[in-house]
């Protein structure tokens, strides 16, 4: 039996699949054997094309068509999936009273209440299949708060506790619930934001790294769970723009 023998004809949703980690994310599941439904807001500069990838448009921040428009896309599954990869994301990062109650909406919309409804659409179908894996991108901002990012820290931490609540759930059906606390990525996430990671390789994590590690996760014994993974640069270095 060859490698991907076991993997064919299972499908992996992607959340924020159009750049940065979930671009990565989608290059490595489609290489490694599986199908992927790669969602984002716009795909205007994607150019990944390949027989196993479908790609769905979709504005996980507008939550009261989330619900249905989720729906729609389970419905046109006709394959076993093998993961739901929660990773859209933005950062709004400011001192407190420098944020709108607009931006700070936005965060916790994108980062955490995206990610709850369209896990809860998808629930009840991986745990009647038995076995399957919900894997979300957090961040090191899960683990500490920090300065200049109060909204964007709870939006994460807020994940990081609903993840480890939906893994007590779910054991007794067989699906599998991992968080990814990646430090910084060098990736565009950082372009709207008035720093990113020094210039230098080991201050930055690469997209392909967080991956790997996805790869990992699901290719690995279904009895074991990762339930939490951090990953850091070698060396934290920010610099201003």
């Amino acid at each position: 039996m060859g490698k991907n023998q076991g993997i064919k004809d299972k499908v992996v949703i992607v959340t924020g699949a159009s750049s940065g980690i979930g671009l990565a994310m989608s290059e490595a599941l489609l290489a490694d054997g599986y199908d992927v439904i790669a969602i984002a807001k716009n795909f205007d500069s994607f150019e990944v094309d390949h027989d196993r990838l479908r790609t769905e448009e979709l504005d996980v921040s507008v939550l009261d068509n989330l619900e249905q428009a989720t729906n729609d896309i389970l419905k046109s599954i006709n394959k076993p999936i093998k993961a739901l990869v929660n990773n859209a994301g933005l950062g709004k990062m400011a001192f407190l009273e420098q944020l709108s109650i607009a931006d700070m909406r936005m965060v916790m919309d994108i980062n955490f209440m995206s990610h709850a409804i369209i896990t809860k659409v998808f629930l009840p179908t991986l745990k009647r299949q038995g076995q399957a894996d919900i894997v979300f991108t957090g961040s090191e901002a899960a683990l500490k708060g920090a300065r200049q990012g109060s909204i964007y820290c709870a939006s994460k931490f807020a994940i990081r506790g609903f993840a480890q609540s939906l893994r007590e759930e779910c054991g007794k059906s067989r699906v599998r619930v991992t968080l990814i606390n990646p430090g910084a990525v060098r990736t565009p996430f950082f372009d709207d934001l008035h720093f990113e990671p020094g210039a230098d390789s080991e201050n930055a994590i690469e997209a392909s790294d967080i991956a790997d590690i996805l790869l990992t996760v699901l290719n690995s014994r279904p009895q074991t769970v990762f339930d939490e993974i951090n990953l850091s640069p070698l060396n934290h270095v920010w610099k201003r723009k």
